[in-house]
């Protein structure tokens, strides 16, 4: 293990100097009058190098700490100091530098999946990397999920995996799944598990499997006619990269799901290539698009504050939905890029976004003015 001081390359503290003015988009509808309450907006931004890009977030409250995931390793923050603690690399047990997921599970391990990599695991100082020829059911490792007796599971470019952590057996699941190249898992409070996929959704709830697509109702029309993507693996064991334009235009493919979130309430909320954002209530689908307020119909993060607001990381943009009022966070309003990749919330109520070039801290200034 390697600890880096505070004034390392790879993560130099960039504190905004001012904070930066809230805005809306153009494809906003005007913002509600000002209350005496003042909005959410940038408060900090980091910077982990040029033409690196932020993949993955995860908060570990235990350690006070926020990993970040990129694409030239992982990094572990001090949430209370902003101090950076340690970088891992390939040099310190991480089996690829490029971490596309990372996963805190109960015991304290950390789960770091990676492009090509496999599954790095680590707790204090010490790695355990999971190939194929442990079980693991690919190389490309994109999300995690834990259940409540302890279950890990695993999603990867060639189907699930469900990890014992007794016996330390692999369960690989593909046949079952609406398809296997699997990009977003979560649990909800029955103990099902839901996974969004580049063919749809999938649920487990112990005994049975079921699915849903766009043929379903998940993911919004094409009213302005994009070019429909064939960027994907689906029905082949081809790989492709995960670029969505064409020719500089953006692509649809309502079925590819990017996140996929778990609400508190069971319902399910996913973000879509091109169909926008889709809420599933137990019985039906209904989505949300640019023309109801999101920023971008290319929906790529989400997650929720403690104030109840949903947040959606998309390509043009982070947008905050509070059920009634949409609020967008841009570039112009000091978010460092406009593709918001992954999103974390730290025990303070602070939102944490992940784009190309760094990582930025979005919240309520504490300064006790109301914002006009």
């Amino acid at each position: 293990m390697r600890t880096n001081p505070r004034t390392s390359l790879l993560f130099p503290l960039l504190l905004v100097g001012t904070l930066l003015a809230f805005g809306c988009s153009d494809s906003t509808p005007p913002a509600a009058p000002a209350t005496s309450v003042a909005p959410p907006r940038v408060l900090e931004t980091f910077n982990v190098g040029q033409g690196v890009y932020v993949r993955s977030l995860n908060v570990e409250p235990e350690r006070g700490a926020l990993w970040v995931g990129t694409s030239a390793g992982v990094h572990e923050i001090d949430l209370a100091t902003r101090e950076l603690r340690n970088t891992f690399t390939r040099d310190d047990g991480l089996a690829n530098e490029y971490v596309f997921a990372i996963g805190l599970d109960r015991d304290g391990y950390k789960w770091f999946g990676t492009n090509a990599g496999g599954v790095s695991r680590y707790r204090d100082g010490e790695w355990q990397v999971y190939f194929p020829m442990h079980g693991l059911a690919d190389y490309w490792v994109y999300s995690f999920g834990e259940q409540a007796d302890g279950s890990y599971w695993i999603g990867t470019w060639a189907g699930v995996n469900r990890y014992d952590p007794k016996s330390g057996e692999f369960t690989t699941y593909v046949e079952e799944l609406v398809n296997e190249w699997v990009y977003a898992i979560g649990i909800d409070s029955r103990d099902r598990v839901w996974f969004g996929t580049e063919g749809g959704v999938s649920m487990f709830d112990g005994s049975n499997w079921k699915e849903w697509t766009h043929a379903d109702g998940m993911g919004a029309g094409n009213p302005n006619g994009l070019p429909v993507s064939d960027n994907t693996g689906l029905g082949t064991r081809r790989r492709h990269d995960l670029g969505i334009f064409s020719g500089g235009q953006a692509t649809y493919n309502p079925n590819y799901v990017f996140s996929l979130y778990v609400a508190p309430d069971d319902t399910i909320w996913v973000g879509t290539w091109g169909g926008g954002v889709s809420h599933f209530d137990g019985e039906r689908w209904s989505n949300l698009t640019v023309a109801d307020g999101l920023a971008g119909n290319i929906v790529y993060s989400i997650a929720q504050t403690p104030d109840g607001a949903l947040w959606f990381g998309t390509h043009r943009g982070l947008s905050r939905f509070d059920g009634e009022r949409w609020q967008t966070i841009d570039r112009r309003d000091g978010l460092l890029e406009n593709n918001v990749y992954t999103l974390t919330v730290s025990e303070d109520g602070d939102l944490w976004a992940g784009t190309l070039g760094g990582v930025t801290r979005i919240g309520v200034p504490d300064d006790g003015a109301p914002q006009k």
